[in-house]
């Protein structure tokens, strides 16, 4: 077992109106040696927008807005703007978050040279019917029942809407990879990972040939009891000598309802479709109480970290109210993920 350290929570909701309900599930980036740290903040009847802060160290709040930094402003995320997270490629920031329009998820993407200023490219991943998923999909043979039970029309769903694949946890690698950018998503109940040389190639024709090909960017499917349910993309992809360390959520669930872990998996350097192993149990999950009650109870959610010498800070939302951190050593991750290397 790895030894994590929870640092416990660094920020909670106040009583401004766009965080009135709850602070979650934060991105967070290490520049110029200040930690930026972009989280959701939750309001009344469940809408959501970004709000900002700076930390002074890995805990301690030094700067907090009292205004969100990113709104909903467009249609398709006119109920909210959910889970962002960041990385810097090539000198520009890559914010990704789930754009929620009432109806559909969408994995969305925001750029900034300077971290204050946003210019939103849009939702970058399909806008496709699940009927019209699954047909090209299981153009190779039939893919698991999950993408069935997860993913079917719900009935409560109006006909004349548009309805899409929800397609969610959008995270990009921090740094380009043989020339291409890669980034992970989540269709359930698998994470799967695309390479673009450009954003602009994420055109219909791109889509249909990825659904044509679709078990071939499945990279991590649920494999343990803890995971069973499923799985979806957390921080971004860490670089290290042995691989790129993935921290990621794993759902379970249980009589009591759904119990959200976190975990950890290390993919190939070059070829990061490549898994070379995964710890076998949870790297941490809810225990304290602020992880086990809350807006959805038993809830560890990370989709941040950063590094600092040899320590891993991972950000997550608890119980869907709070954001926390916990630490870890990461030599001493690795050398026990390489235990389960396939």
């Amino acid at each position: 077992m790895v030894s994590l350290k929870k640092n416990g929570i660094i920020l909670r909701k106040t009583a401004l109106d766009f965080e009135s309900e709850g602070v979650l599930n934060p991105a967070v980036i290490k520049d110029n040696g200040k930690i930026h740290l972009f989280y959701r903040a939750l309001a009344k009847n469940n809408f959501s927008s970004i709000g900002y802060c700076i930390l002074s160290d890995y805990k301690t709040i030094e700067t907090r807005l009292s205004d969100p930094v990113i709104i909903p402003e467009f249609e398709y995320e006119k109920h909210g703007v959910e889970d962002p997270r960041i990385v810097k490629i090539d000198h520009l920031f890559y914010l990704t978050y789930t754009s929620y329009d009432g109806i559909n998820a969408l994995g969305t993407l925001a750029v900034s040279k300077d971290l204050t200023s946003w210019q939103k490219r849009g939702i970058i991943v399909p806008k496709i019917p699940y009927k019209e998923f699954i047909l090209l999909s299981e153009s190779q043979g039939e893919i698991g029942e999950k993408y069935i039970r997860f993913n079917k029309l719900s009935p409560s769903h109006k006909k004349d809407k548009d309805v899409f694949l929800w397609d969610k946890n959008v995270i990009f690698f921090p740094r380009r990879i043989n020339g291409k950018l890669y980034f992970l998503h989540r269709i359930k109940p698998d994470i799967q990972i695309a390479s673009i040389e450009n954003i602009e190639d994420l055109n219909p024709d791109f889509w249909k040939d990825y659904f044509l090909h679709f078990k071939e960017h499945i990279v991590l499917s649920p494999q343990y009891e803890h995971e069973v349910s499923y799985i979806g993309g957390g921080c971004p992809p860490i670089e290290t000598e042995h691989g790129w360390l993935l921290i990621y959520h794993a759902v379970h669930d249980t009589i009591e309802g759904y119990v959200y872990s976190a975990c950890a998996a290390l993919l190939d350097l070059n070829n990061p479709e490549k898994e070379i192993s995964r710890l076998p149990y949870p790297l941490f999950k809810p225990e304290e109480e602020w992880e086990q009650k809350g807006e959805v109870n038993n809830v560890c959610f990370p989709t941040g970290a950063i590094v600092e010498e040899d320590t891993l800070h991972i950000y997550y939302g608890a119980a869907d109210k709070r954001i926390a951190v916990a630490s870890l050593s990461i030599p001493e991750l690795l050398k026990e993920l390489l235990q389960y290397a396939s």
